[in-house]
């Protein structure tokens, strides 16, 4: 999700001295994927990484390195480029996401994101749509999927788009009219959809994404395709006229009252059945049919282990792996100075004193969908708003973008390495220690 309405403005000094005093601070002592649904190797012998002791209090940020993406245990996805992507040299992407399916036996892997409009720095106030790259490999060849067959001598790769709205016909409608741009005297041209995933269920395709903060209303719809993994897309009968969910207060200032629902929203499928998750506590079944969710109102919440107080997450997202149930939020390590002159990281509240640093990932696990969950750690620093999915080789993988809004991406000296389309590799601690974490340099072994 790329919204920048929860944060304080940025001292850029202050975050840099900020960054080396915090490293310095904190040398710690010691369903349709593809490999199995979600199972890991069925071997009882081998040997797992240990758990890291809990940080306390509960809510300290684990900044270590080991937790970085780096580049023994991670890389930016080589993705065809579209001619807005030449001048940069790559795709500019927030919110990757990444997955791979089984497809009539063989692995098709997708990856899409949050993009931008050539001209603009961000994906608003507008953007132009969802695109979509597939491999039959994590390493490539990423190609855009071909959408010609669709729309001759429109954008190869646009799978959705408000421009869409022309396709509308009785019965079937592709754009819905809450998802149509719109204009006004502050931002002129405003409508953008952010935060796509891609589920392949039930031989069917779908996208669940959100439209955003400058949107006539603001949250998340699903697409459902009527052909192959290219589309065409139409909007499922739930959103029709608004987001999935209530609306309530929320967002920045400029968003119009009652036009704010829950975002990020994403899909868990487990056997027949399938779960909308959204934003950041609460989830519904959807219908049989996959054209709305069974209880559309005062939707049922996970069972959580909140810190307190509980500051603003994002990016919620369910995996089951090894029989237990992950639950990912998004969350900003806030650093602030500590009476001894110390760094202290956690993942606060705004406040003042207190700097965004790092959009990190956090993760909690449960033996059930609704929880209740453990208490959260850090899986990966950075690597906030991502999802986990397992390749042909049943290798755990979580996605990254390097947020480039707030904090340590968004630095002059590093925001041409932000907003990427990046994976990163991780590890299970086993059955019995059940935690996941970006793959770690020396996480030491302890035996099952």
């Amino acid at each position: 999700m790329t919204s920048s309405g929860n944060g304080l403005p940025i001292d850029r000094r202050s975050l840099l001295a900020g960054a080396a005093g915090l490293l310095a601070a904190t040398a710690l002592p010691a369903t349709a994927a593809y490999a199995g649904k979600g199972d890991p190797p069925a071997t009882s012998a081998r040997p797992y990484p240990e758990n890291w002791p809990a940080l306390e209090p509960y809510g300290l940020a684990d900044t270590r390195q080991d937790l970085w993406p780096r580049e023994d245990n991670s890389f930016v996805l080589p993705l065809e480029l579209r001619p807005r992507d030449e001048a940069l040299g790559r795709v500019w992407m927030r919110d990757t996401y990444v997955n791979c399916f089984d497809v009539d036996g063989r692995p098709v892997y997708v990856a899409t994101g949050t993009t931008r409009v050539p001209g603009l720095d961000a994906a608003g106030p507008w953007n132009d749509g969802l695109f979509m790259w597939t491999s039959p490999s994590l390493h490539g060849p990423w190609r855009l999927v071909d959408t010609t067959g669709i729309r001759p001598g429109a954008e190869k790769g646009k799978v959705w788009s408000p421009e869409f709205v022309g396709e509308n016909r009785p019965g079937r409608t592709v754009v819905a009219p809450w998802q149509e741009y719109w204009y006004d005297d502050q931002f002129g041209k405003r409508g953008n959809v952010w935060a796509p995933e891609v589920q392949y269920f039930q031989g069917k395709w779908y996208i669940v994404a959100c439209m955003g903060d400058h949107s006539q209303k603001v949250g998340s719809f699903m697409l459902v395709s009527e052909g192959g993994l290219e589309g065409p897309y139409r909007v499922v009968e739930g959103n029709l006229n608004k987001p999935f969910g209530d609306s309530f207060i929320g967002g920045p200032a400029f968003i119009k009252p009652g036009a704010y629902h829950h975002i990020d929203g994403g899909m868990f499928t487990e056997g027949d059945d399938a779960w909308l998750v959204l934003h950041n506590n609460l989830f519904a079944k959807f219908r049989d049919d996959m054209e709305d969710i069974v209880t559309t109102t005062n939707l049922p919440l996970f069972r959580q282990s909140p810190y307190a107080p509980e500051p603003y997450l994002e990016g919620a997202f369910v995996f089951k792996y090894g029989g237990k149930y992950f639950l990912l939020h998004a969350a900003w390590d806030r650093t602030s100075t500590r009476p001894d002159g110390t760094t202290r990281a956690a993942y606060d509240t705004a406040a003042p004193g207190r700097v965004q640093y790092q959009y990190d990932a956090i993760v909690a696990v449960a033996d059930s969908f609704e929880g209740p969950y453990s208490k959260r750690w850090t899986l990966g620093v950075g690597a906030g708003h991502n999802n986990i999915f397992v390749d042909r080789s049943g290798k755990l993988w979580a996605t990254f973008f390097r947020n480039p809004n707030f904090g340590y991406w968004a630095d002059p000296s590093r925001i041409g390495d932000a907003a990427v389309p990046g994976v990163v590799q991780l590890e299970w601690t086993g059955p019995q220690g059940n935690h996941l974490y970006a793959k770690r340099r020396n996480p030491g072994h302890a035996s099952d």
